[in-house]
């Protein structure tokens, strides 16, 4: 399949699997990293709210904090602006799979703490059992499974090659060999403003002049020779 572009006839490319527009996992990779700058702050801004686990360490760093909420939370943000910003296929799937690994280790970390001899995280700051009960879903088992989700449903969209994705990879490889093309055929140089050029002569900016070839530089001509020649 073929096209004229600029008179000339160019041969329409097929685009490769792994291009895929940006939008693909956008919306699930900013919600990730939100959840995932959420998890990893809350242990420290929470308990200026009222909001926290283990009274007893406060705001302060602790090894149990950095290993079961600051940690996951980090990966899910990495994980998650891989999904937002990449173009590539197998990258944005890694990010994908980072936030559900992210995901599953705060709803199963605790769960491992003691096995792991990570530390103690501490109980909820409640008074009732419906504060508790929303300290447990937002810091840990709640937050987890949102990030799975969101993470496993990024996963489902970039394993399915829409026609969509077809067609943007087609017109970014039918791109790069129009401008592959144009640069092989008609090489310019773009002097900046009042810059010599090597023969002493001046051009505005802008102006496209021709490369020297090998025969200009040993005969000593400049730019402006070959303009007029040609």
């Amino acid at each position: 399949m073929s096209r004229v572009v600029a008179g000339e006839e160019v041969q329409e490319v097929r685009g490769g699997r792994m291009r895929i527009p940006r939008s693909r996992g956008a919306a699930s990779g900013l919600l990730v990293v939100v959840l995932g700058l959420w998890g990893a702050l809350v242990p420290f801004v929470g308990p200026a709210f009222d909001f926290a686990y283990n009274p007893d360490v406060g705001s302060a760093w602790s090894a149990a904090r950095g290993w079961l909420e600051v940690l996951p939370g980090a990966v899910a943000v990495v994980g998650g602006f891989l999904l937002l910003t990449s173009r590539n296929r197998a990258t944005a799937m890694l990010g994908g799979w980072l936030s559900v690994v992210a995901g599953a280790w705060f709803v199963i970390g605790r769960v491992m703490a003691t096995t792991l001899t990570i530390g103690e995280i501490g109980g909820p700051v409640a008074e009732t059992d419906t504060k508790a009960a929303w300290l447990e879903l937002t810091y840990f088992y709640g937050l987890g499974a949102l990030i799975v989700f969101l993470g496993a449903m990024g996963l489902g969209r970039l394993s399915v090659r829409s026609v969509r994705d077809v067609g943007y990879a087609q017109r970014m490889a039918t791109a790069d060999r129009v401008e592959h093309v144009d640069a092989r055929e008609h090489p310019t140089t773009v002097l900046p403003a009042s810059r010599p050029t090597p023969a002493g002569e001046t051009y505005p900016e802008g102006t496209n002049l021709p490369r020297r070839g090998w025969r200009d530089r040993l005969t000593g001509r400049g730019p402006k020779d070959t303009l007029v020649d040609r």
